[in-house]
């Protein structure tokens, strides 16, 4: 796997490369700021990019916008967002455009290269990844207009789960039932939210989108 880092911090960009490095994970540039980032991949075409929401210059969401464009014209790039606090609008605004290869991290979480790791594999497989807080904060929306009002109390741990990347097994062992009664619950899910004829990694990944469509 191949991946480009854009973050303001030097330290963090190091011990992020370093890390994945160690994971044999080709690094192939580290940059500071959205221009960069852009020249970046452009040079390498990597399969991921590591992106800070914010970097200079007003170190407010350069970064995802950065992120958004490339995603625009460059489809297949996967994204994996770095953030310091839960922000959902720009992790909204990719889905909705490229529902696919996106993985949306919390900076406390990626010093666990086990996370790490897991969140780059599923982005580069064509999945996505969002971090457990910003899961929680998206499953308090409970208003008229949410998407999620349907669904049970365990069809959204379920759901929880899928948007943090875990596969039917690991959720079935994270909540100690059997592998069939994820199935139901995932199809459940899929037909509360009107997700139909579809393949299941596509559906899940949509299903995630609902879940953000939800906290506007």
């Amino acid at each position: 796997m191949r991946v480009v880092i854009a973050d303001d911090s030097a330290l963090l960009r190091e011990g992020l490369a370093r890390l994945l490095a160690e994971s044999g994970v080709e690094v192939c540039e580290k940059v500071a700021d959205g221009t960069g980032l852009v020249a970046a991949v452009d040079r390498h075409r990597p399969d991921v990019a590591i992106v800070d929401i914010r970097m200079p210059p007003t170190y407010t969401h350069e970064g995802a916008v950065t992120a958004i464009e490339l995603r625009d014209r460059i489809p297949a790039l996967g994204v994996l967002l770095l953030s310091q606090a839960v922000e959902t609008h720009f992790a909204s605004q990719l889905l909705e455009r490229h529902a696919e290869r996106f993985g949306y991290l919390l900076k406390d979480r990626v010093v666990d290269v086990e996370t790490l790791m897991g969140a780059l594999r599923t982005i580069s497989a064509g999945g996505t990844v969002l971090d457990p807080e910003i899961v929680r904060h998206l499953m308090r929306a409970d208003s008229a207009g949410d998407p999620l009002a349907a669904l049970t109390e365990r069809e959204r741990d379920v759901l929880a789960l899928m948007a943090e990347g875990r596969s039917n097994s690991a959720i079935a062992q994270r909540l100690t039932v059997s592998l069939k009664t994820v199935e139901s619950h995932i199809a459940n899910i899929f037909s509360k939210l009107g997700l139909h004829g579809a393949q299941d990694d596509h559906r899940r990944v949509l299903a995630v989108l609902a879940a953000l469509r939800g906290s506007q």
